[in-house]
């Protein structure tokens, strides 16, 4: 493999496995619900074990159905940001870009794996119909909405509400570093025009 190839796919790797050891130690030392909470900043950060049968961030597609789709859907995304991923490293794209892409690789292949193998693997379901499984909550503020606030008003307010895994935070990162640097990563060179009388023409 050439060297360009070795560094973006081992860190989407070296991130694969991370999450991977991470959620199984999870999923084999802790009781899922508050009960099990583990907690690392107090009341503002946590390890919080829960499980979905949908997308990022503990968000659900309802039904078998719709599980099997989402799954099958992930998996044709992966095989397709994998592609991306070896055409831009052919082309030589910004390796800010090419990273990020490994990243969200990581980030996909990491769920694939829960949603493919968990419910084979923990006995509680048939392939493709796993369960993935979530575990980082910070809670950083909490409050109340105002009683003047349409539609919420009165009720509890959690900023950061959702509870996520590293698979998770990888695919996060890889998009919003993309759209924060999409003029660098996407620059490309205007080749100049030459007229008769420019001085770039050779005589």
């Amino acid at each position: 493999m050439k060297a360009a190839y070795t560094k973006p796919f081992l860190t989407a790797a070296f991130i694969i496995l991370l999450d991977q050891i991470i959620k199984i130690w999870v999923k084999t030392h802790m009781i899922p619900g508050e009960p099990g909470e583990i907690h690392l900043l107090g009341n503002r950060g946590m390890l919080h074990y829960i499980e979905n049968n949908g997308m990022a961030f503990g968000m659900e597609l309802g039904g078998d159905f719709g599980k099997l789709a989402l799954t099958i859907f992930r998996i044709v995304a992966v095989v397709g940001i994998g592609f991306a991923l070896v055409h831009l490293i052919k082309h030589k794209y910004h390796r800010g870009l090419i990273m990020m892409v490994a990243l969200i690789l990581a980030g996909a292949v990491g769920n694939i794996i829960d949603s493919t193998f968990y419910g084979v693997i923990y006995h509680y379901a048939g392939w493709f119909h796993g369960r993935v499984v979530d575990m980082f909550y910070f809670p950083l503020i909490t409050g109340h909405f105002p009683n003047w606030f349409p539609i919420w008003k009165g009720e509890e307010f959690i900023f950061f509400r959702l509870v996520f895994n590293l698979a998770d935070a990888a695919i996060s990162i890889g998009v919003i570093m993309i759209l924060i640097n999409q003029k660098r990563y996407f620059k490309h060179e205007t080749p100049e025009t030459s007229y008769p009388n420019s001085e770039m023409v050779e005589e």
